[in-house]
């Protein structure tokens, strides 16, 4: 390989690897509403890349369960039935709840102070009706919570759920229309406090899942 060659290579890995992670995380906090169309023409003139680096982004994307490719070649965020709701939901609570179990021997007073600073955060976000804003902190009060499990194979497992539930969440937070921050995040607080698991597995379980449940009543 020349050296321009390799110069290209690079540029193109790198143009792919910004495009990637920059749509993952709008898909992740809601940005795209469910059902929602995105063409590679327009990746790429939003990203100003080729075609190139906008198809390996969008086809990792669909790997991951984030978009959904057509037979006819559309590609959109996926449109949740109720039995895979009901699935993600059930992988949610399987997953986070062995996280936090495994992360309570490592909950240190300046994790559960950065805890609580993040629920504060989620709080004013309920305020202002952000809902991007809602699911990006409670992505990340859990995110910082999984991180002491010390479990990278089962966080990346996790988060692969979050992905797909990223435009569902969205669509749930405008039916929940809620005026306060999730009551389990105090609950989750408490119970790493006190070292007490099943109240923690407890009130995981219920934060990850209550919510889903509504959409598929």
């Amino acid at each position: 390989m020349t050296l321009s060659t390799r110069s290209t290579s690079e540029q193109l890995s790198s143009a792919h690897d910004r495009v990637y992670r920059t749509l993952r995380t709008r898909i992740m906090h809601g940005e795209i509403a469910p059902g929602e169309a995105l063409t590679l023409r327009g990746i790429g003139h939003e990203f100003d890349v080729s075609m190139t680096p906008a198809r390996e982004a969008v086809r990792r994307l669909v790997a991951e369960g984030a978009l959904f490719l057509s037979s006819s070649g559309r590609v959109s965020t996926p449109e949740l039935s109720n039995e895979r709701i009901e699935e993600l939901a059930a992988l949610r609570s399987l997953l986070e709840v062995e996280l936090s179990s495994r992360a309570l021997p490592r909950a240190h007073m300046a994790l559960i102070d950065r805890l609580q600073a993040i629920n504060a955060t989620v709080a004013e976000m309920v305020s202002k009706r952000d809902a991007v804003g809602y699911i990006r902190t409670n992505l990340e009060f859990h995110r910082t919570l999984y991180l002491r499990a010390q479990a990278p194979a089962m966080l990346a497992m996790a988060e692969t759920v979050w992905l797909q539930l990223g435009p569902t969440m969205r669509a749930l937070y405008g039916r929940l229309r809620r005026t306060e921050p999730p009551q389990n995040h105090k609950l989750i607080i408490a119970a790493l406090k006190a070292g007490d698991e099943p109240g923690l597995r407890l009130a995981v379980r219920s934060d990850v899942t209550q919510g889903l449940k509504l959409l598929v009543a």
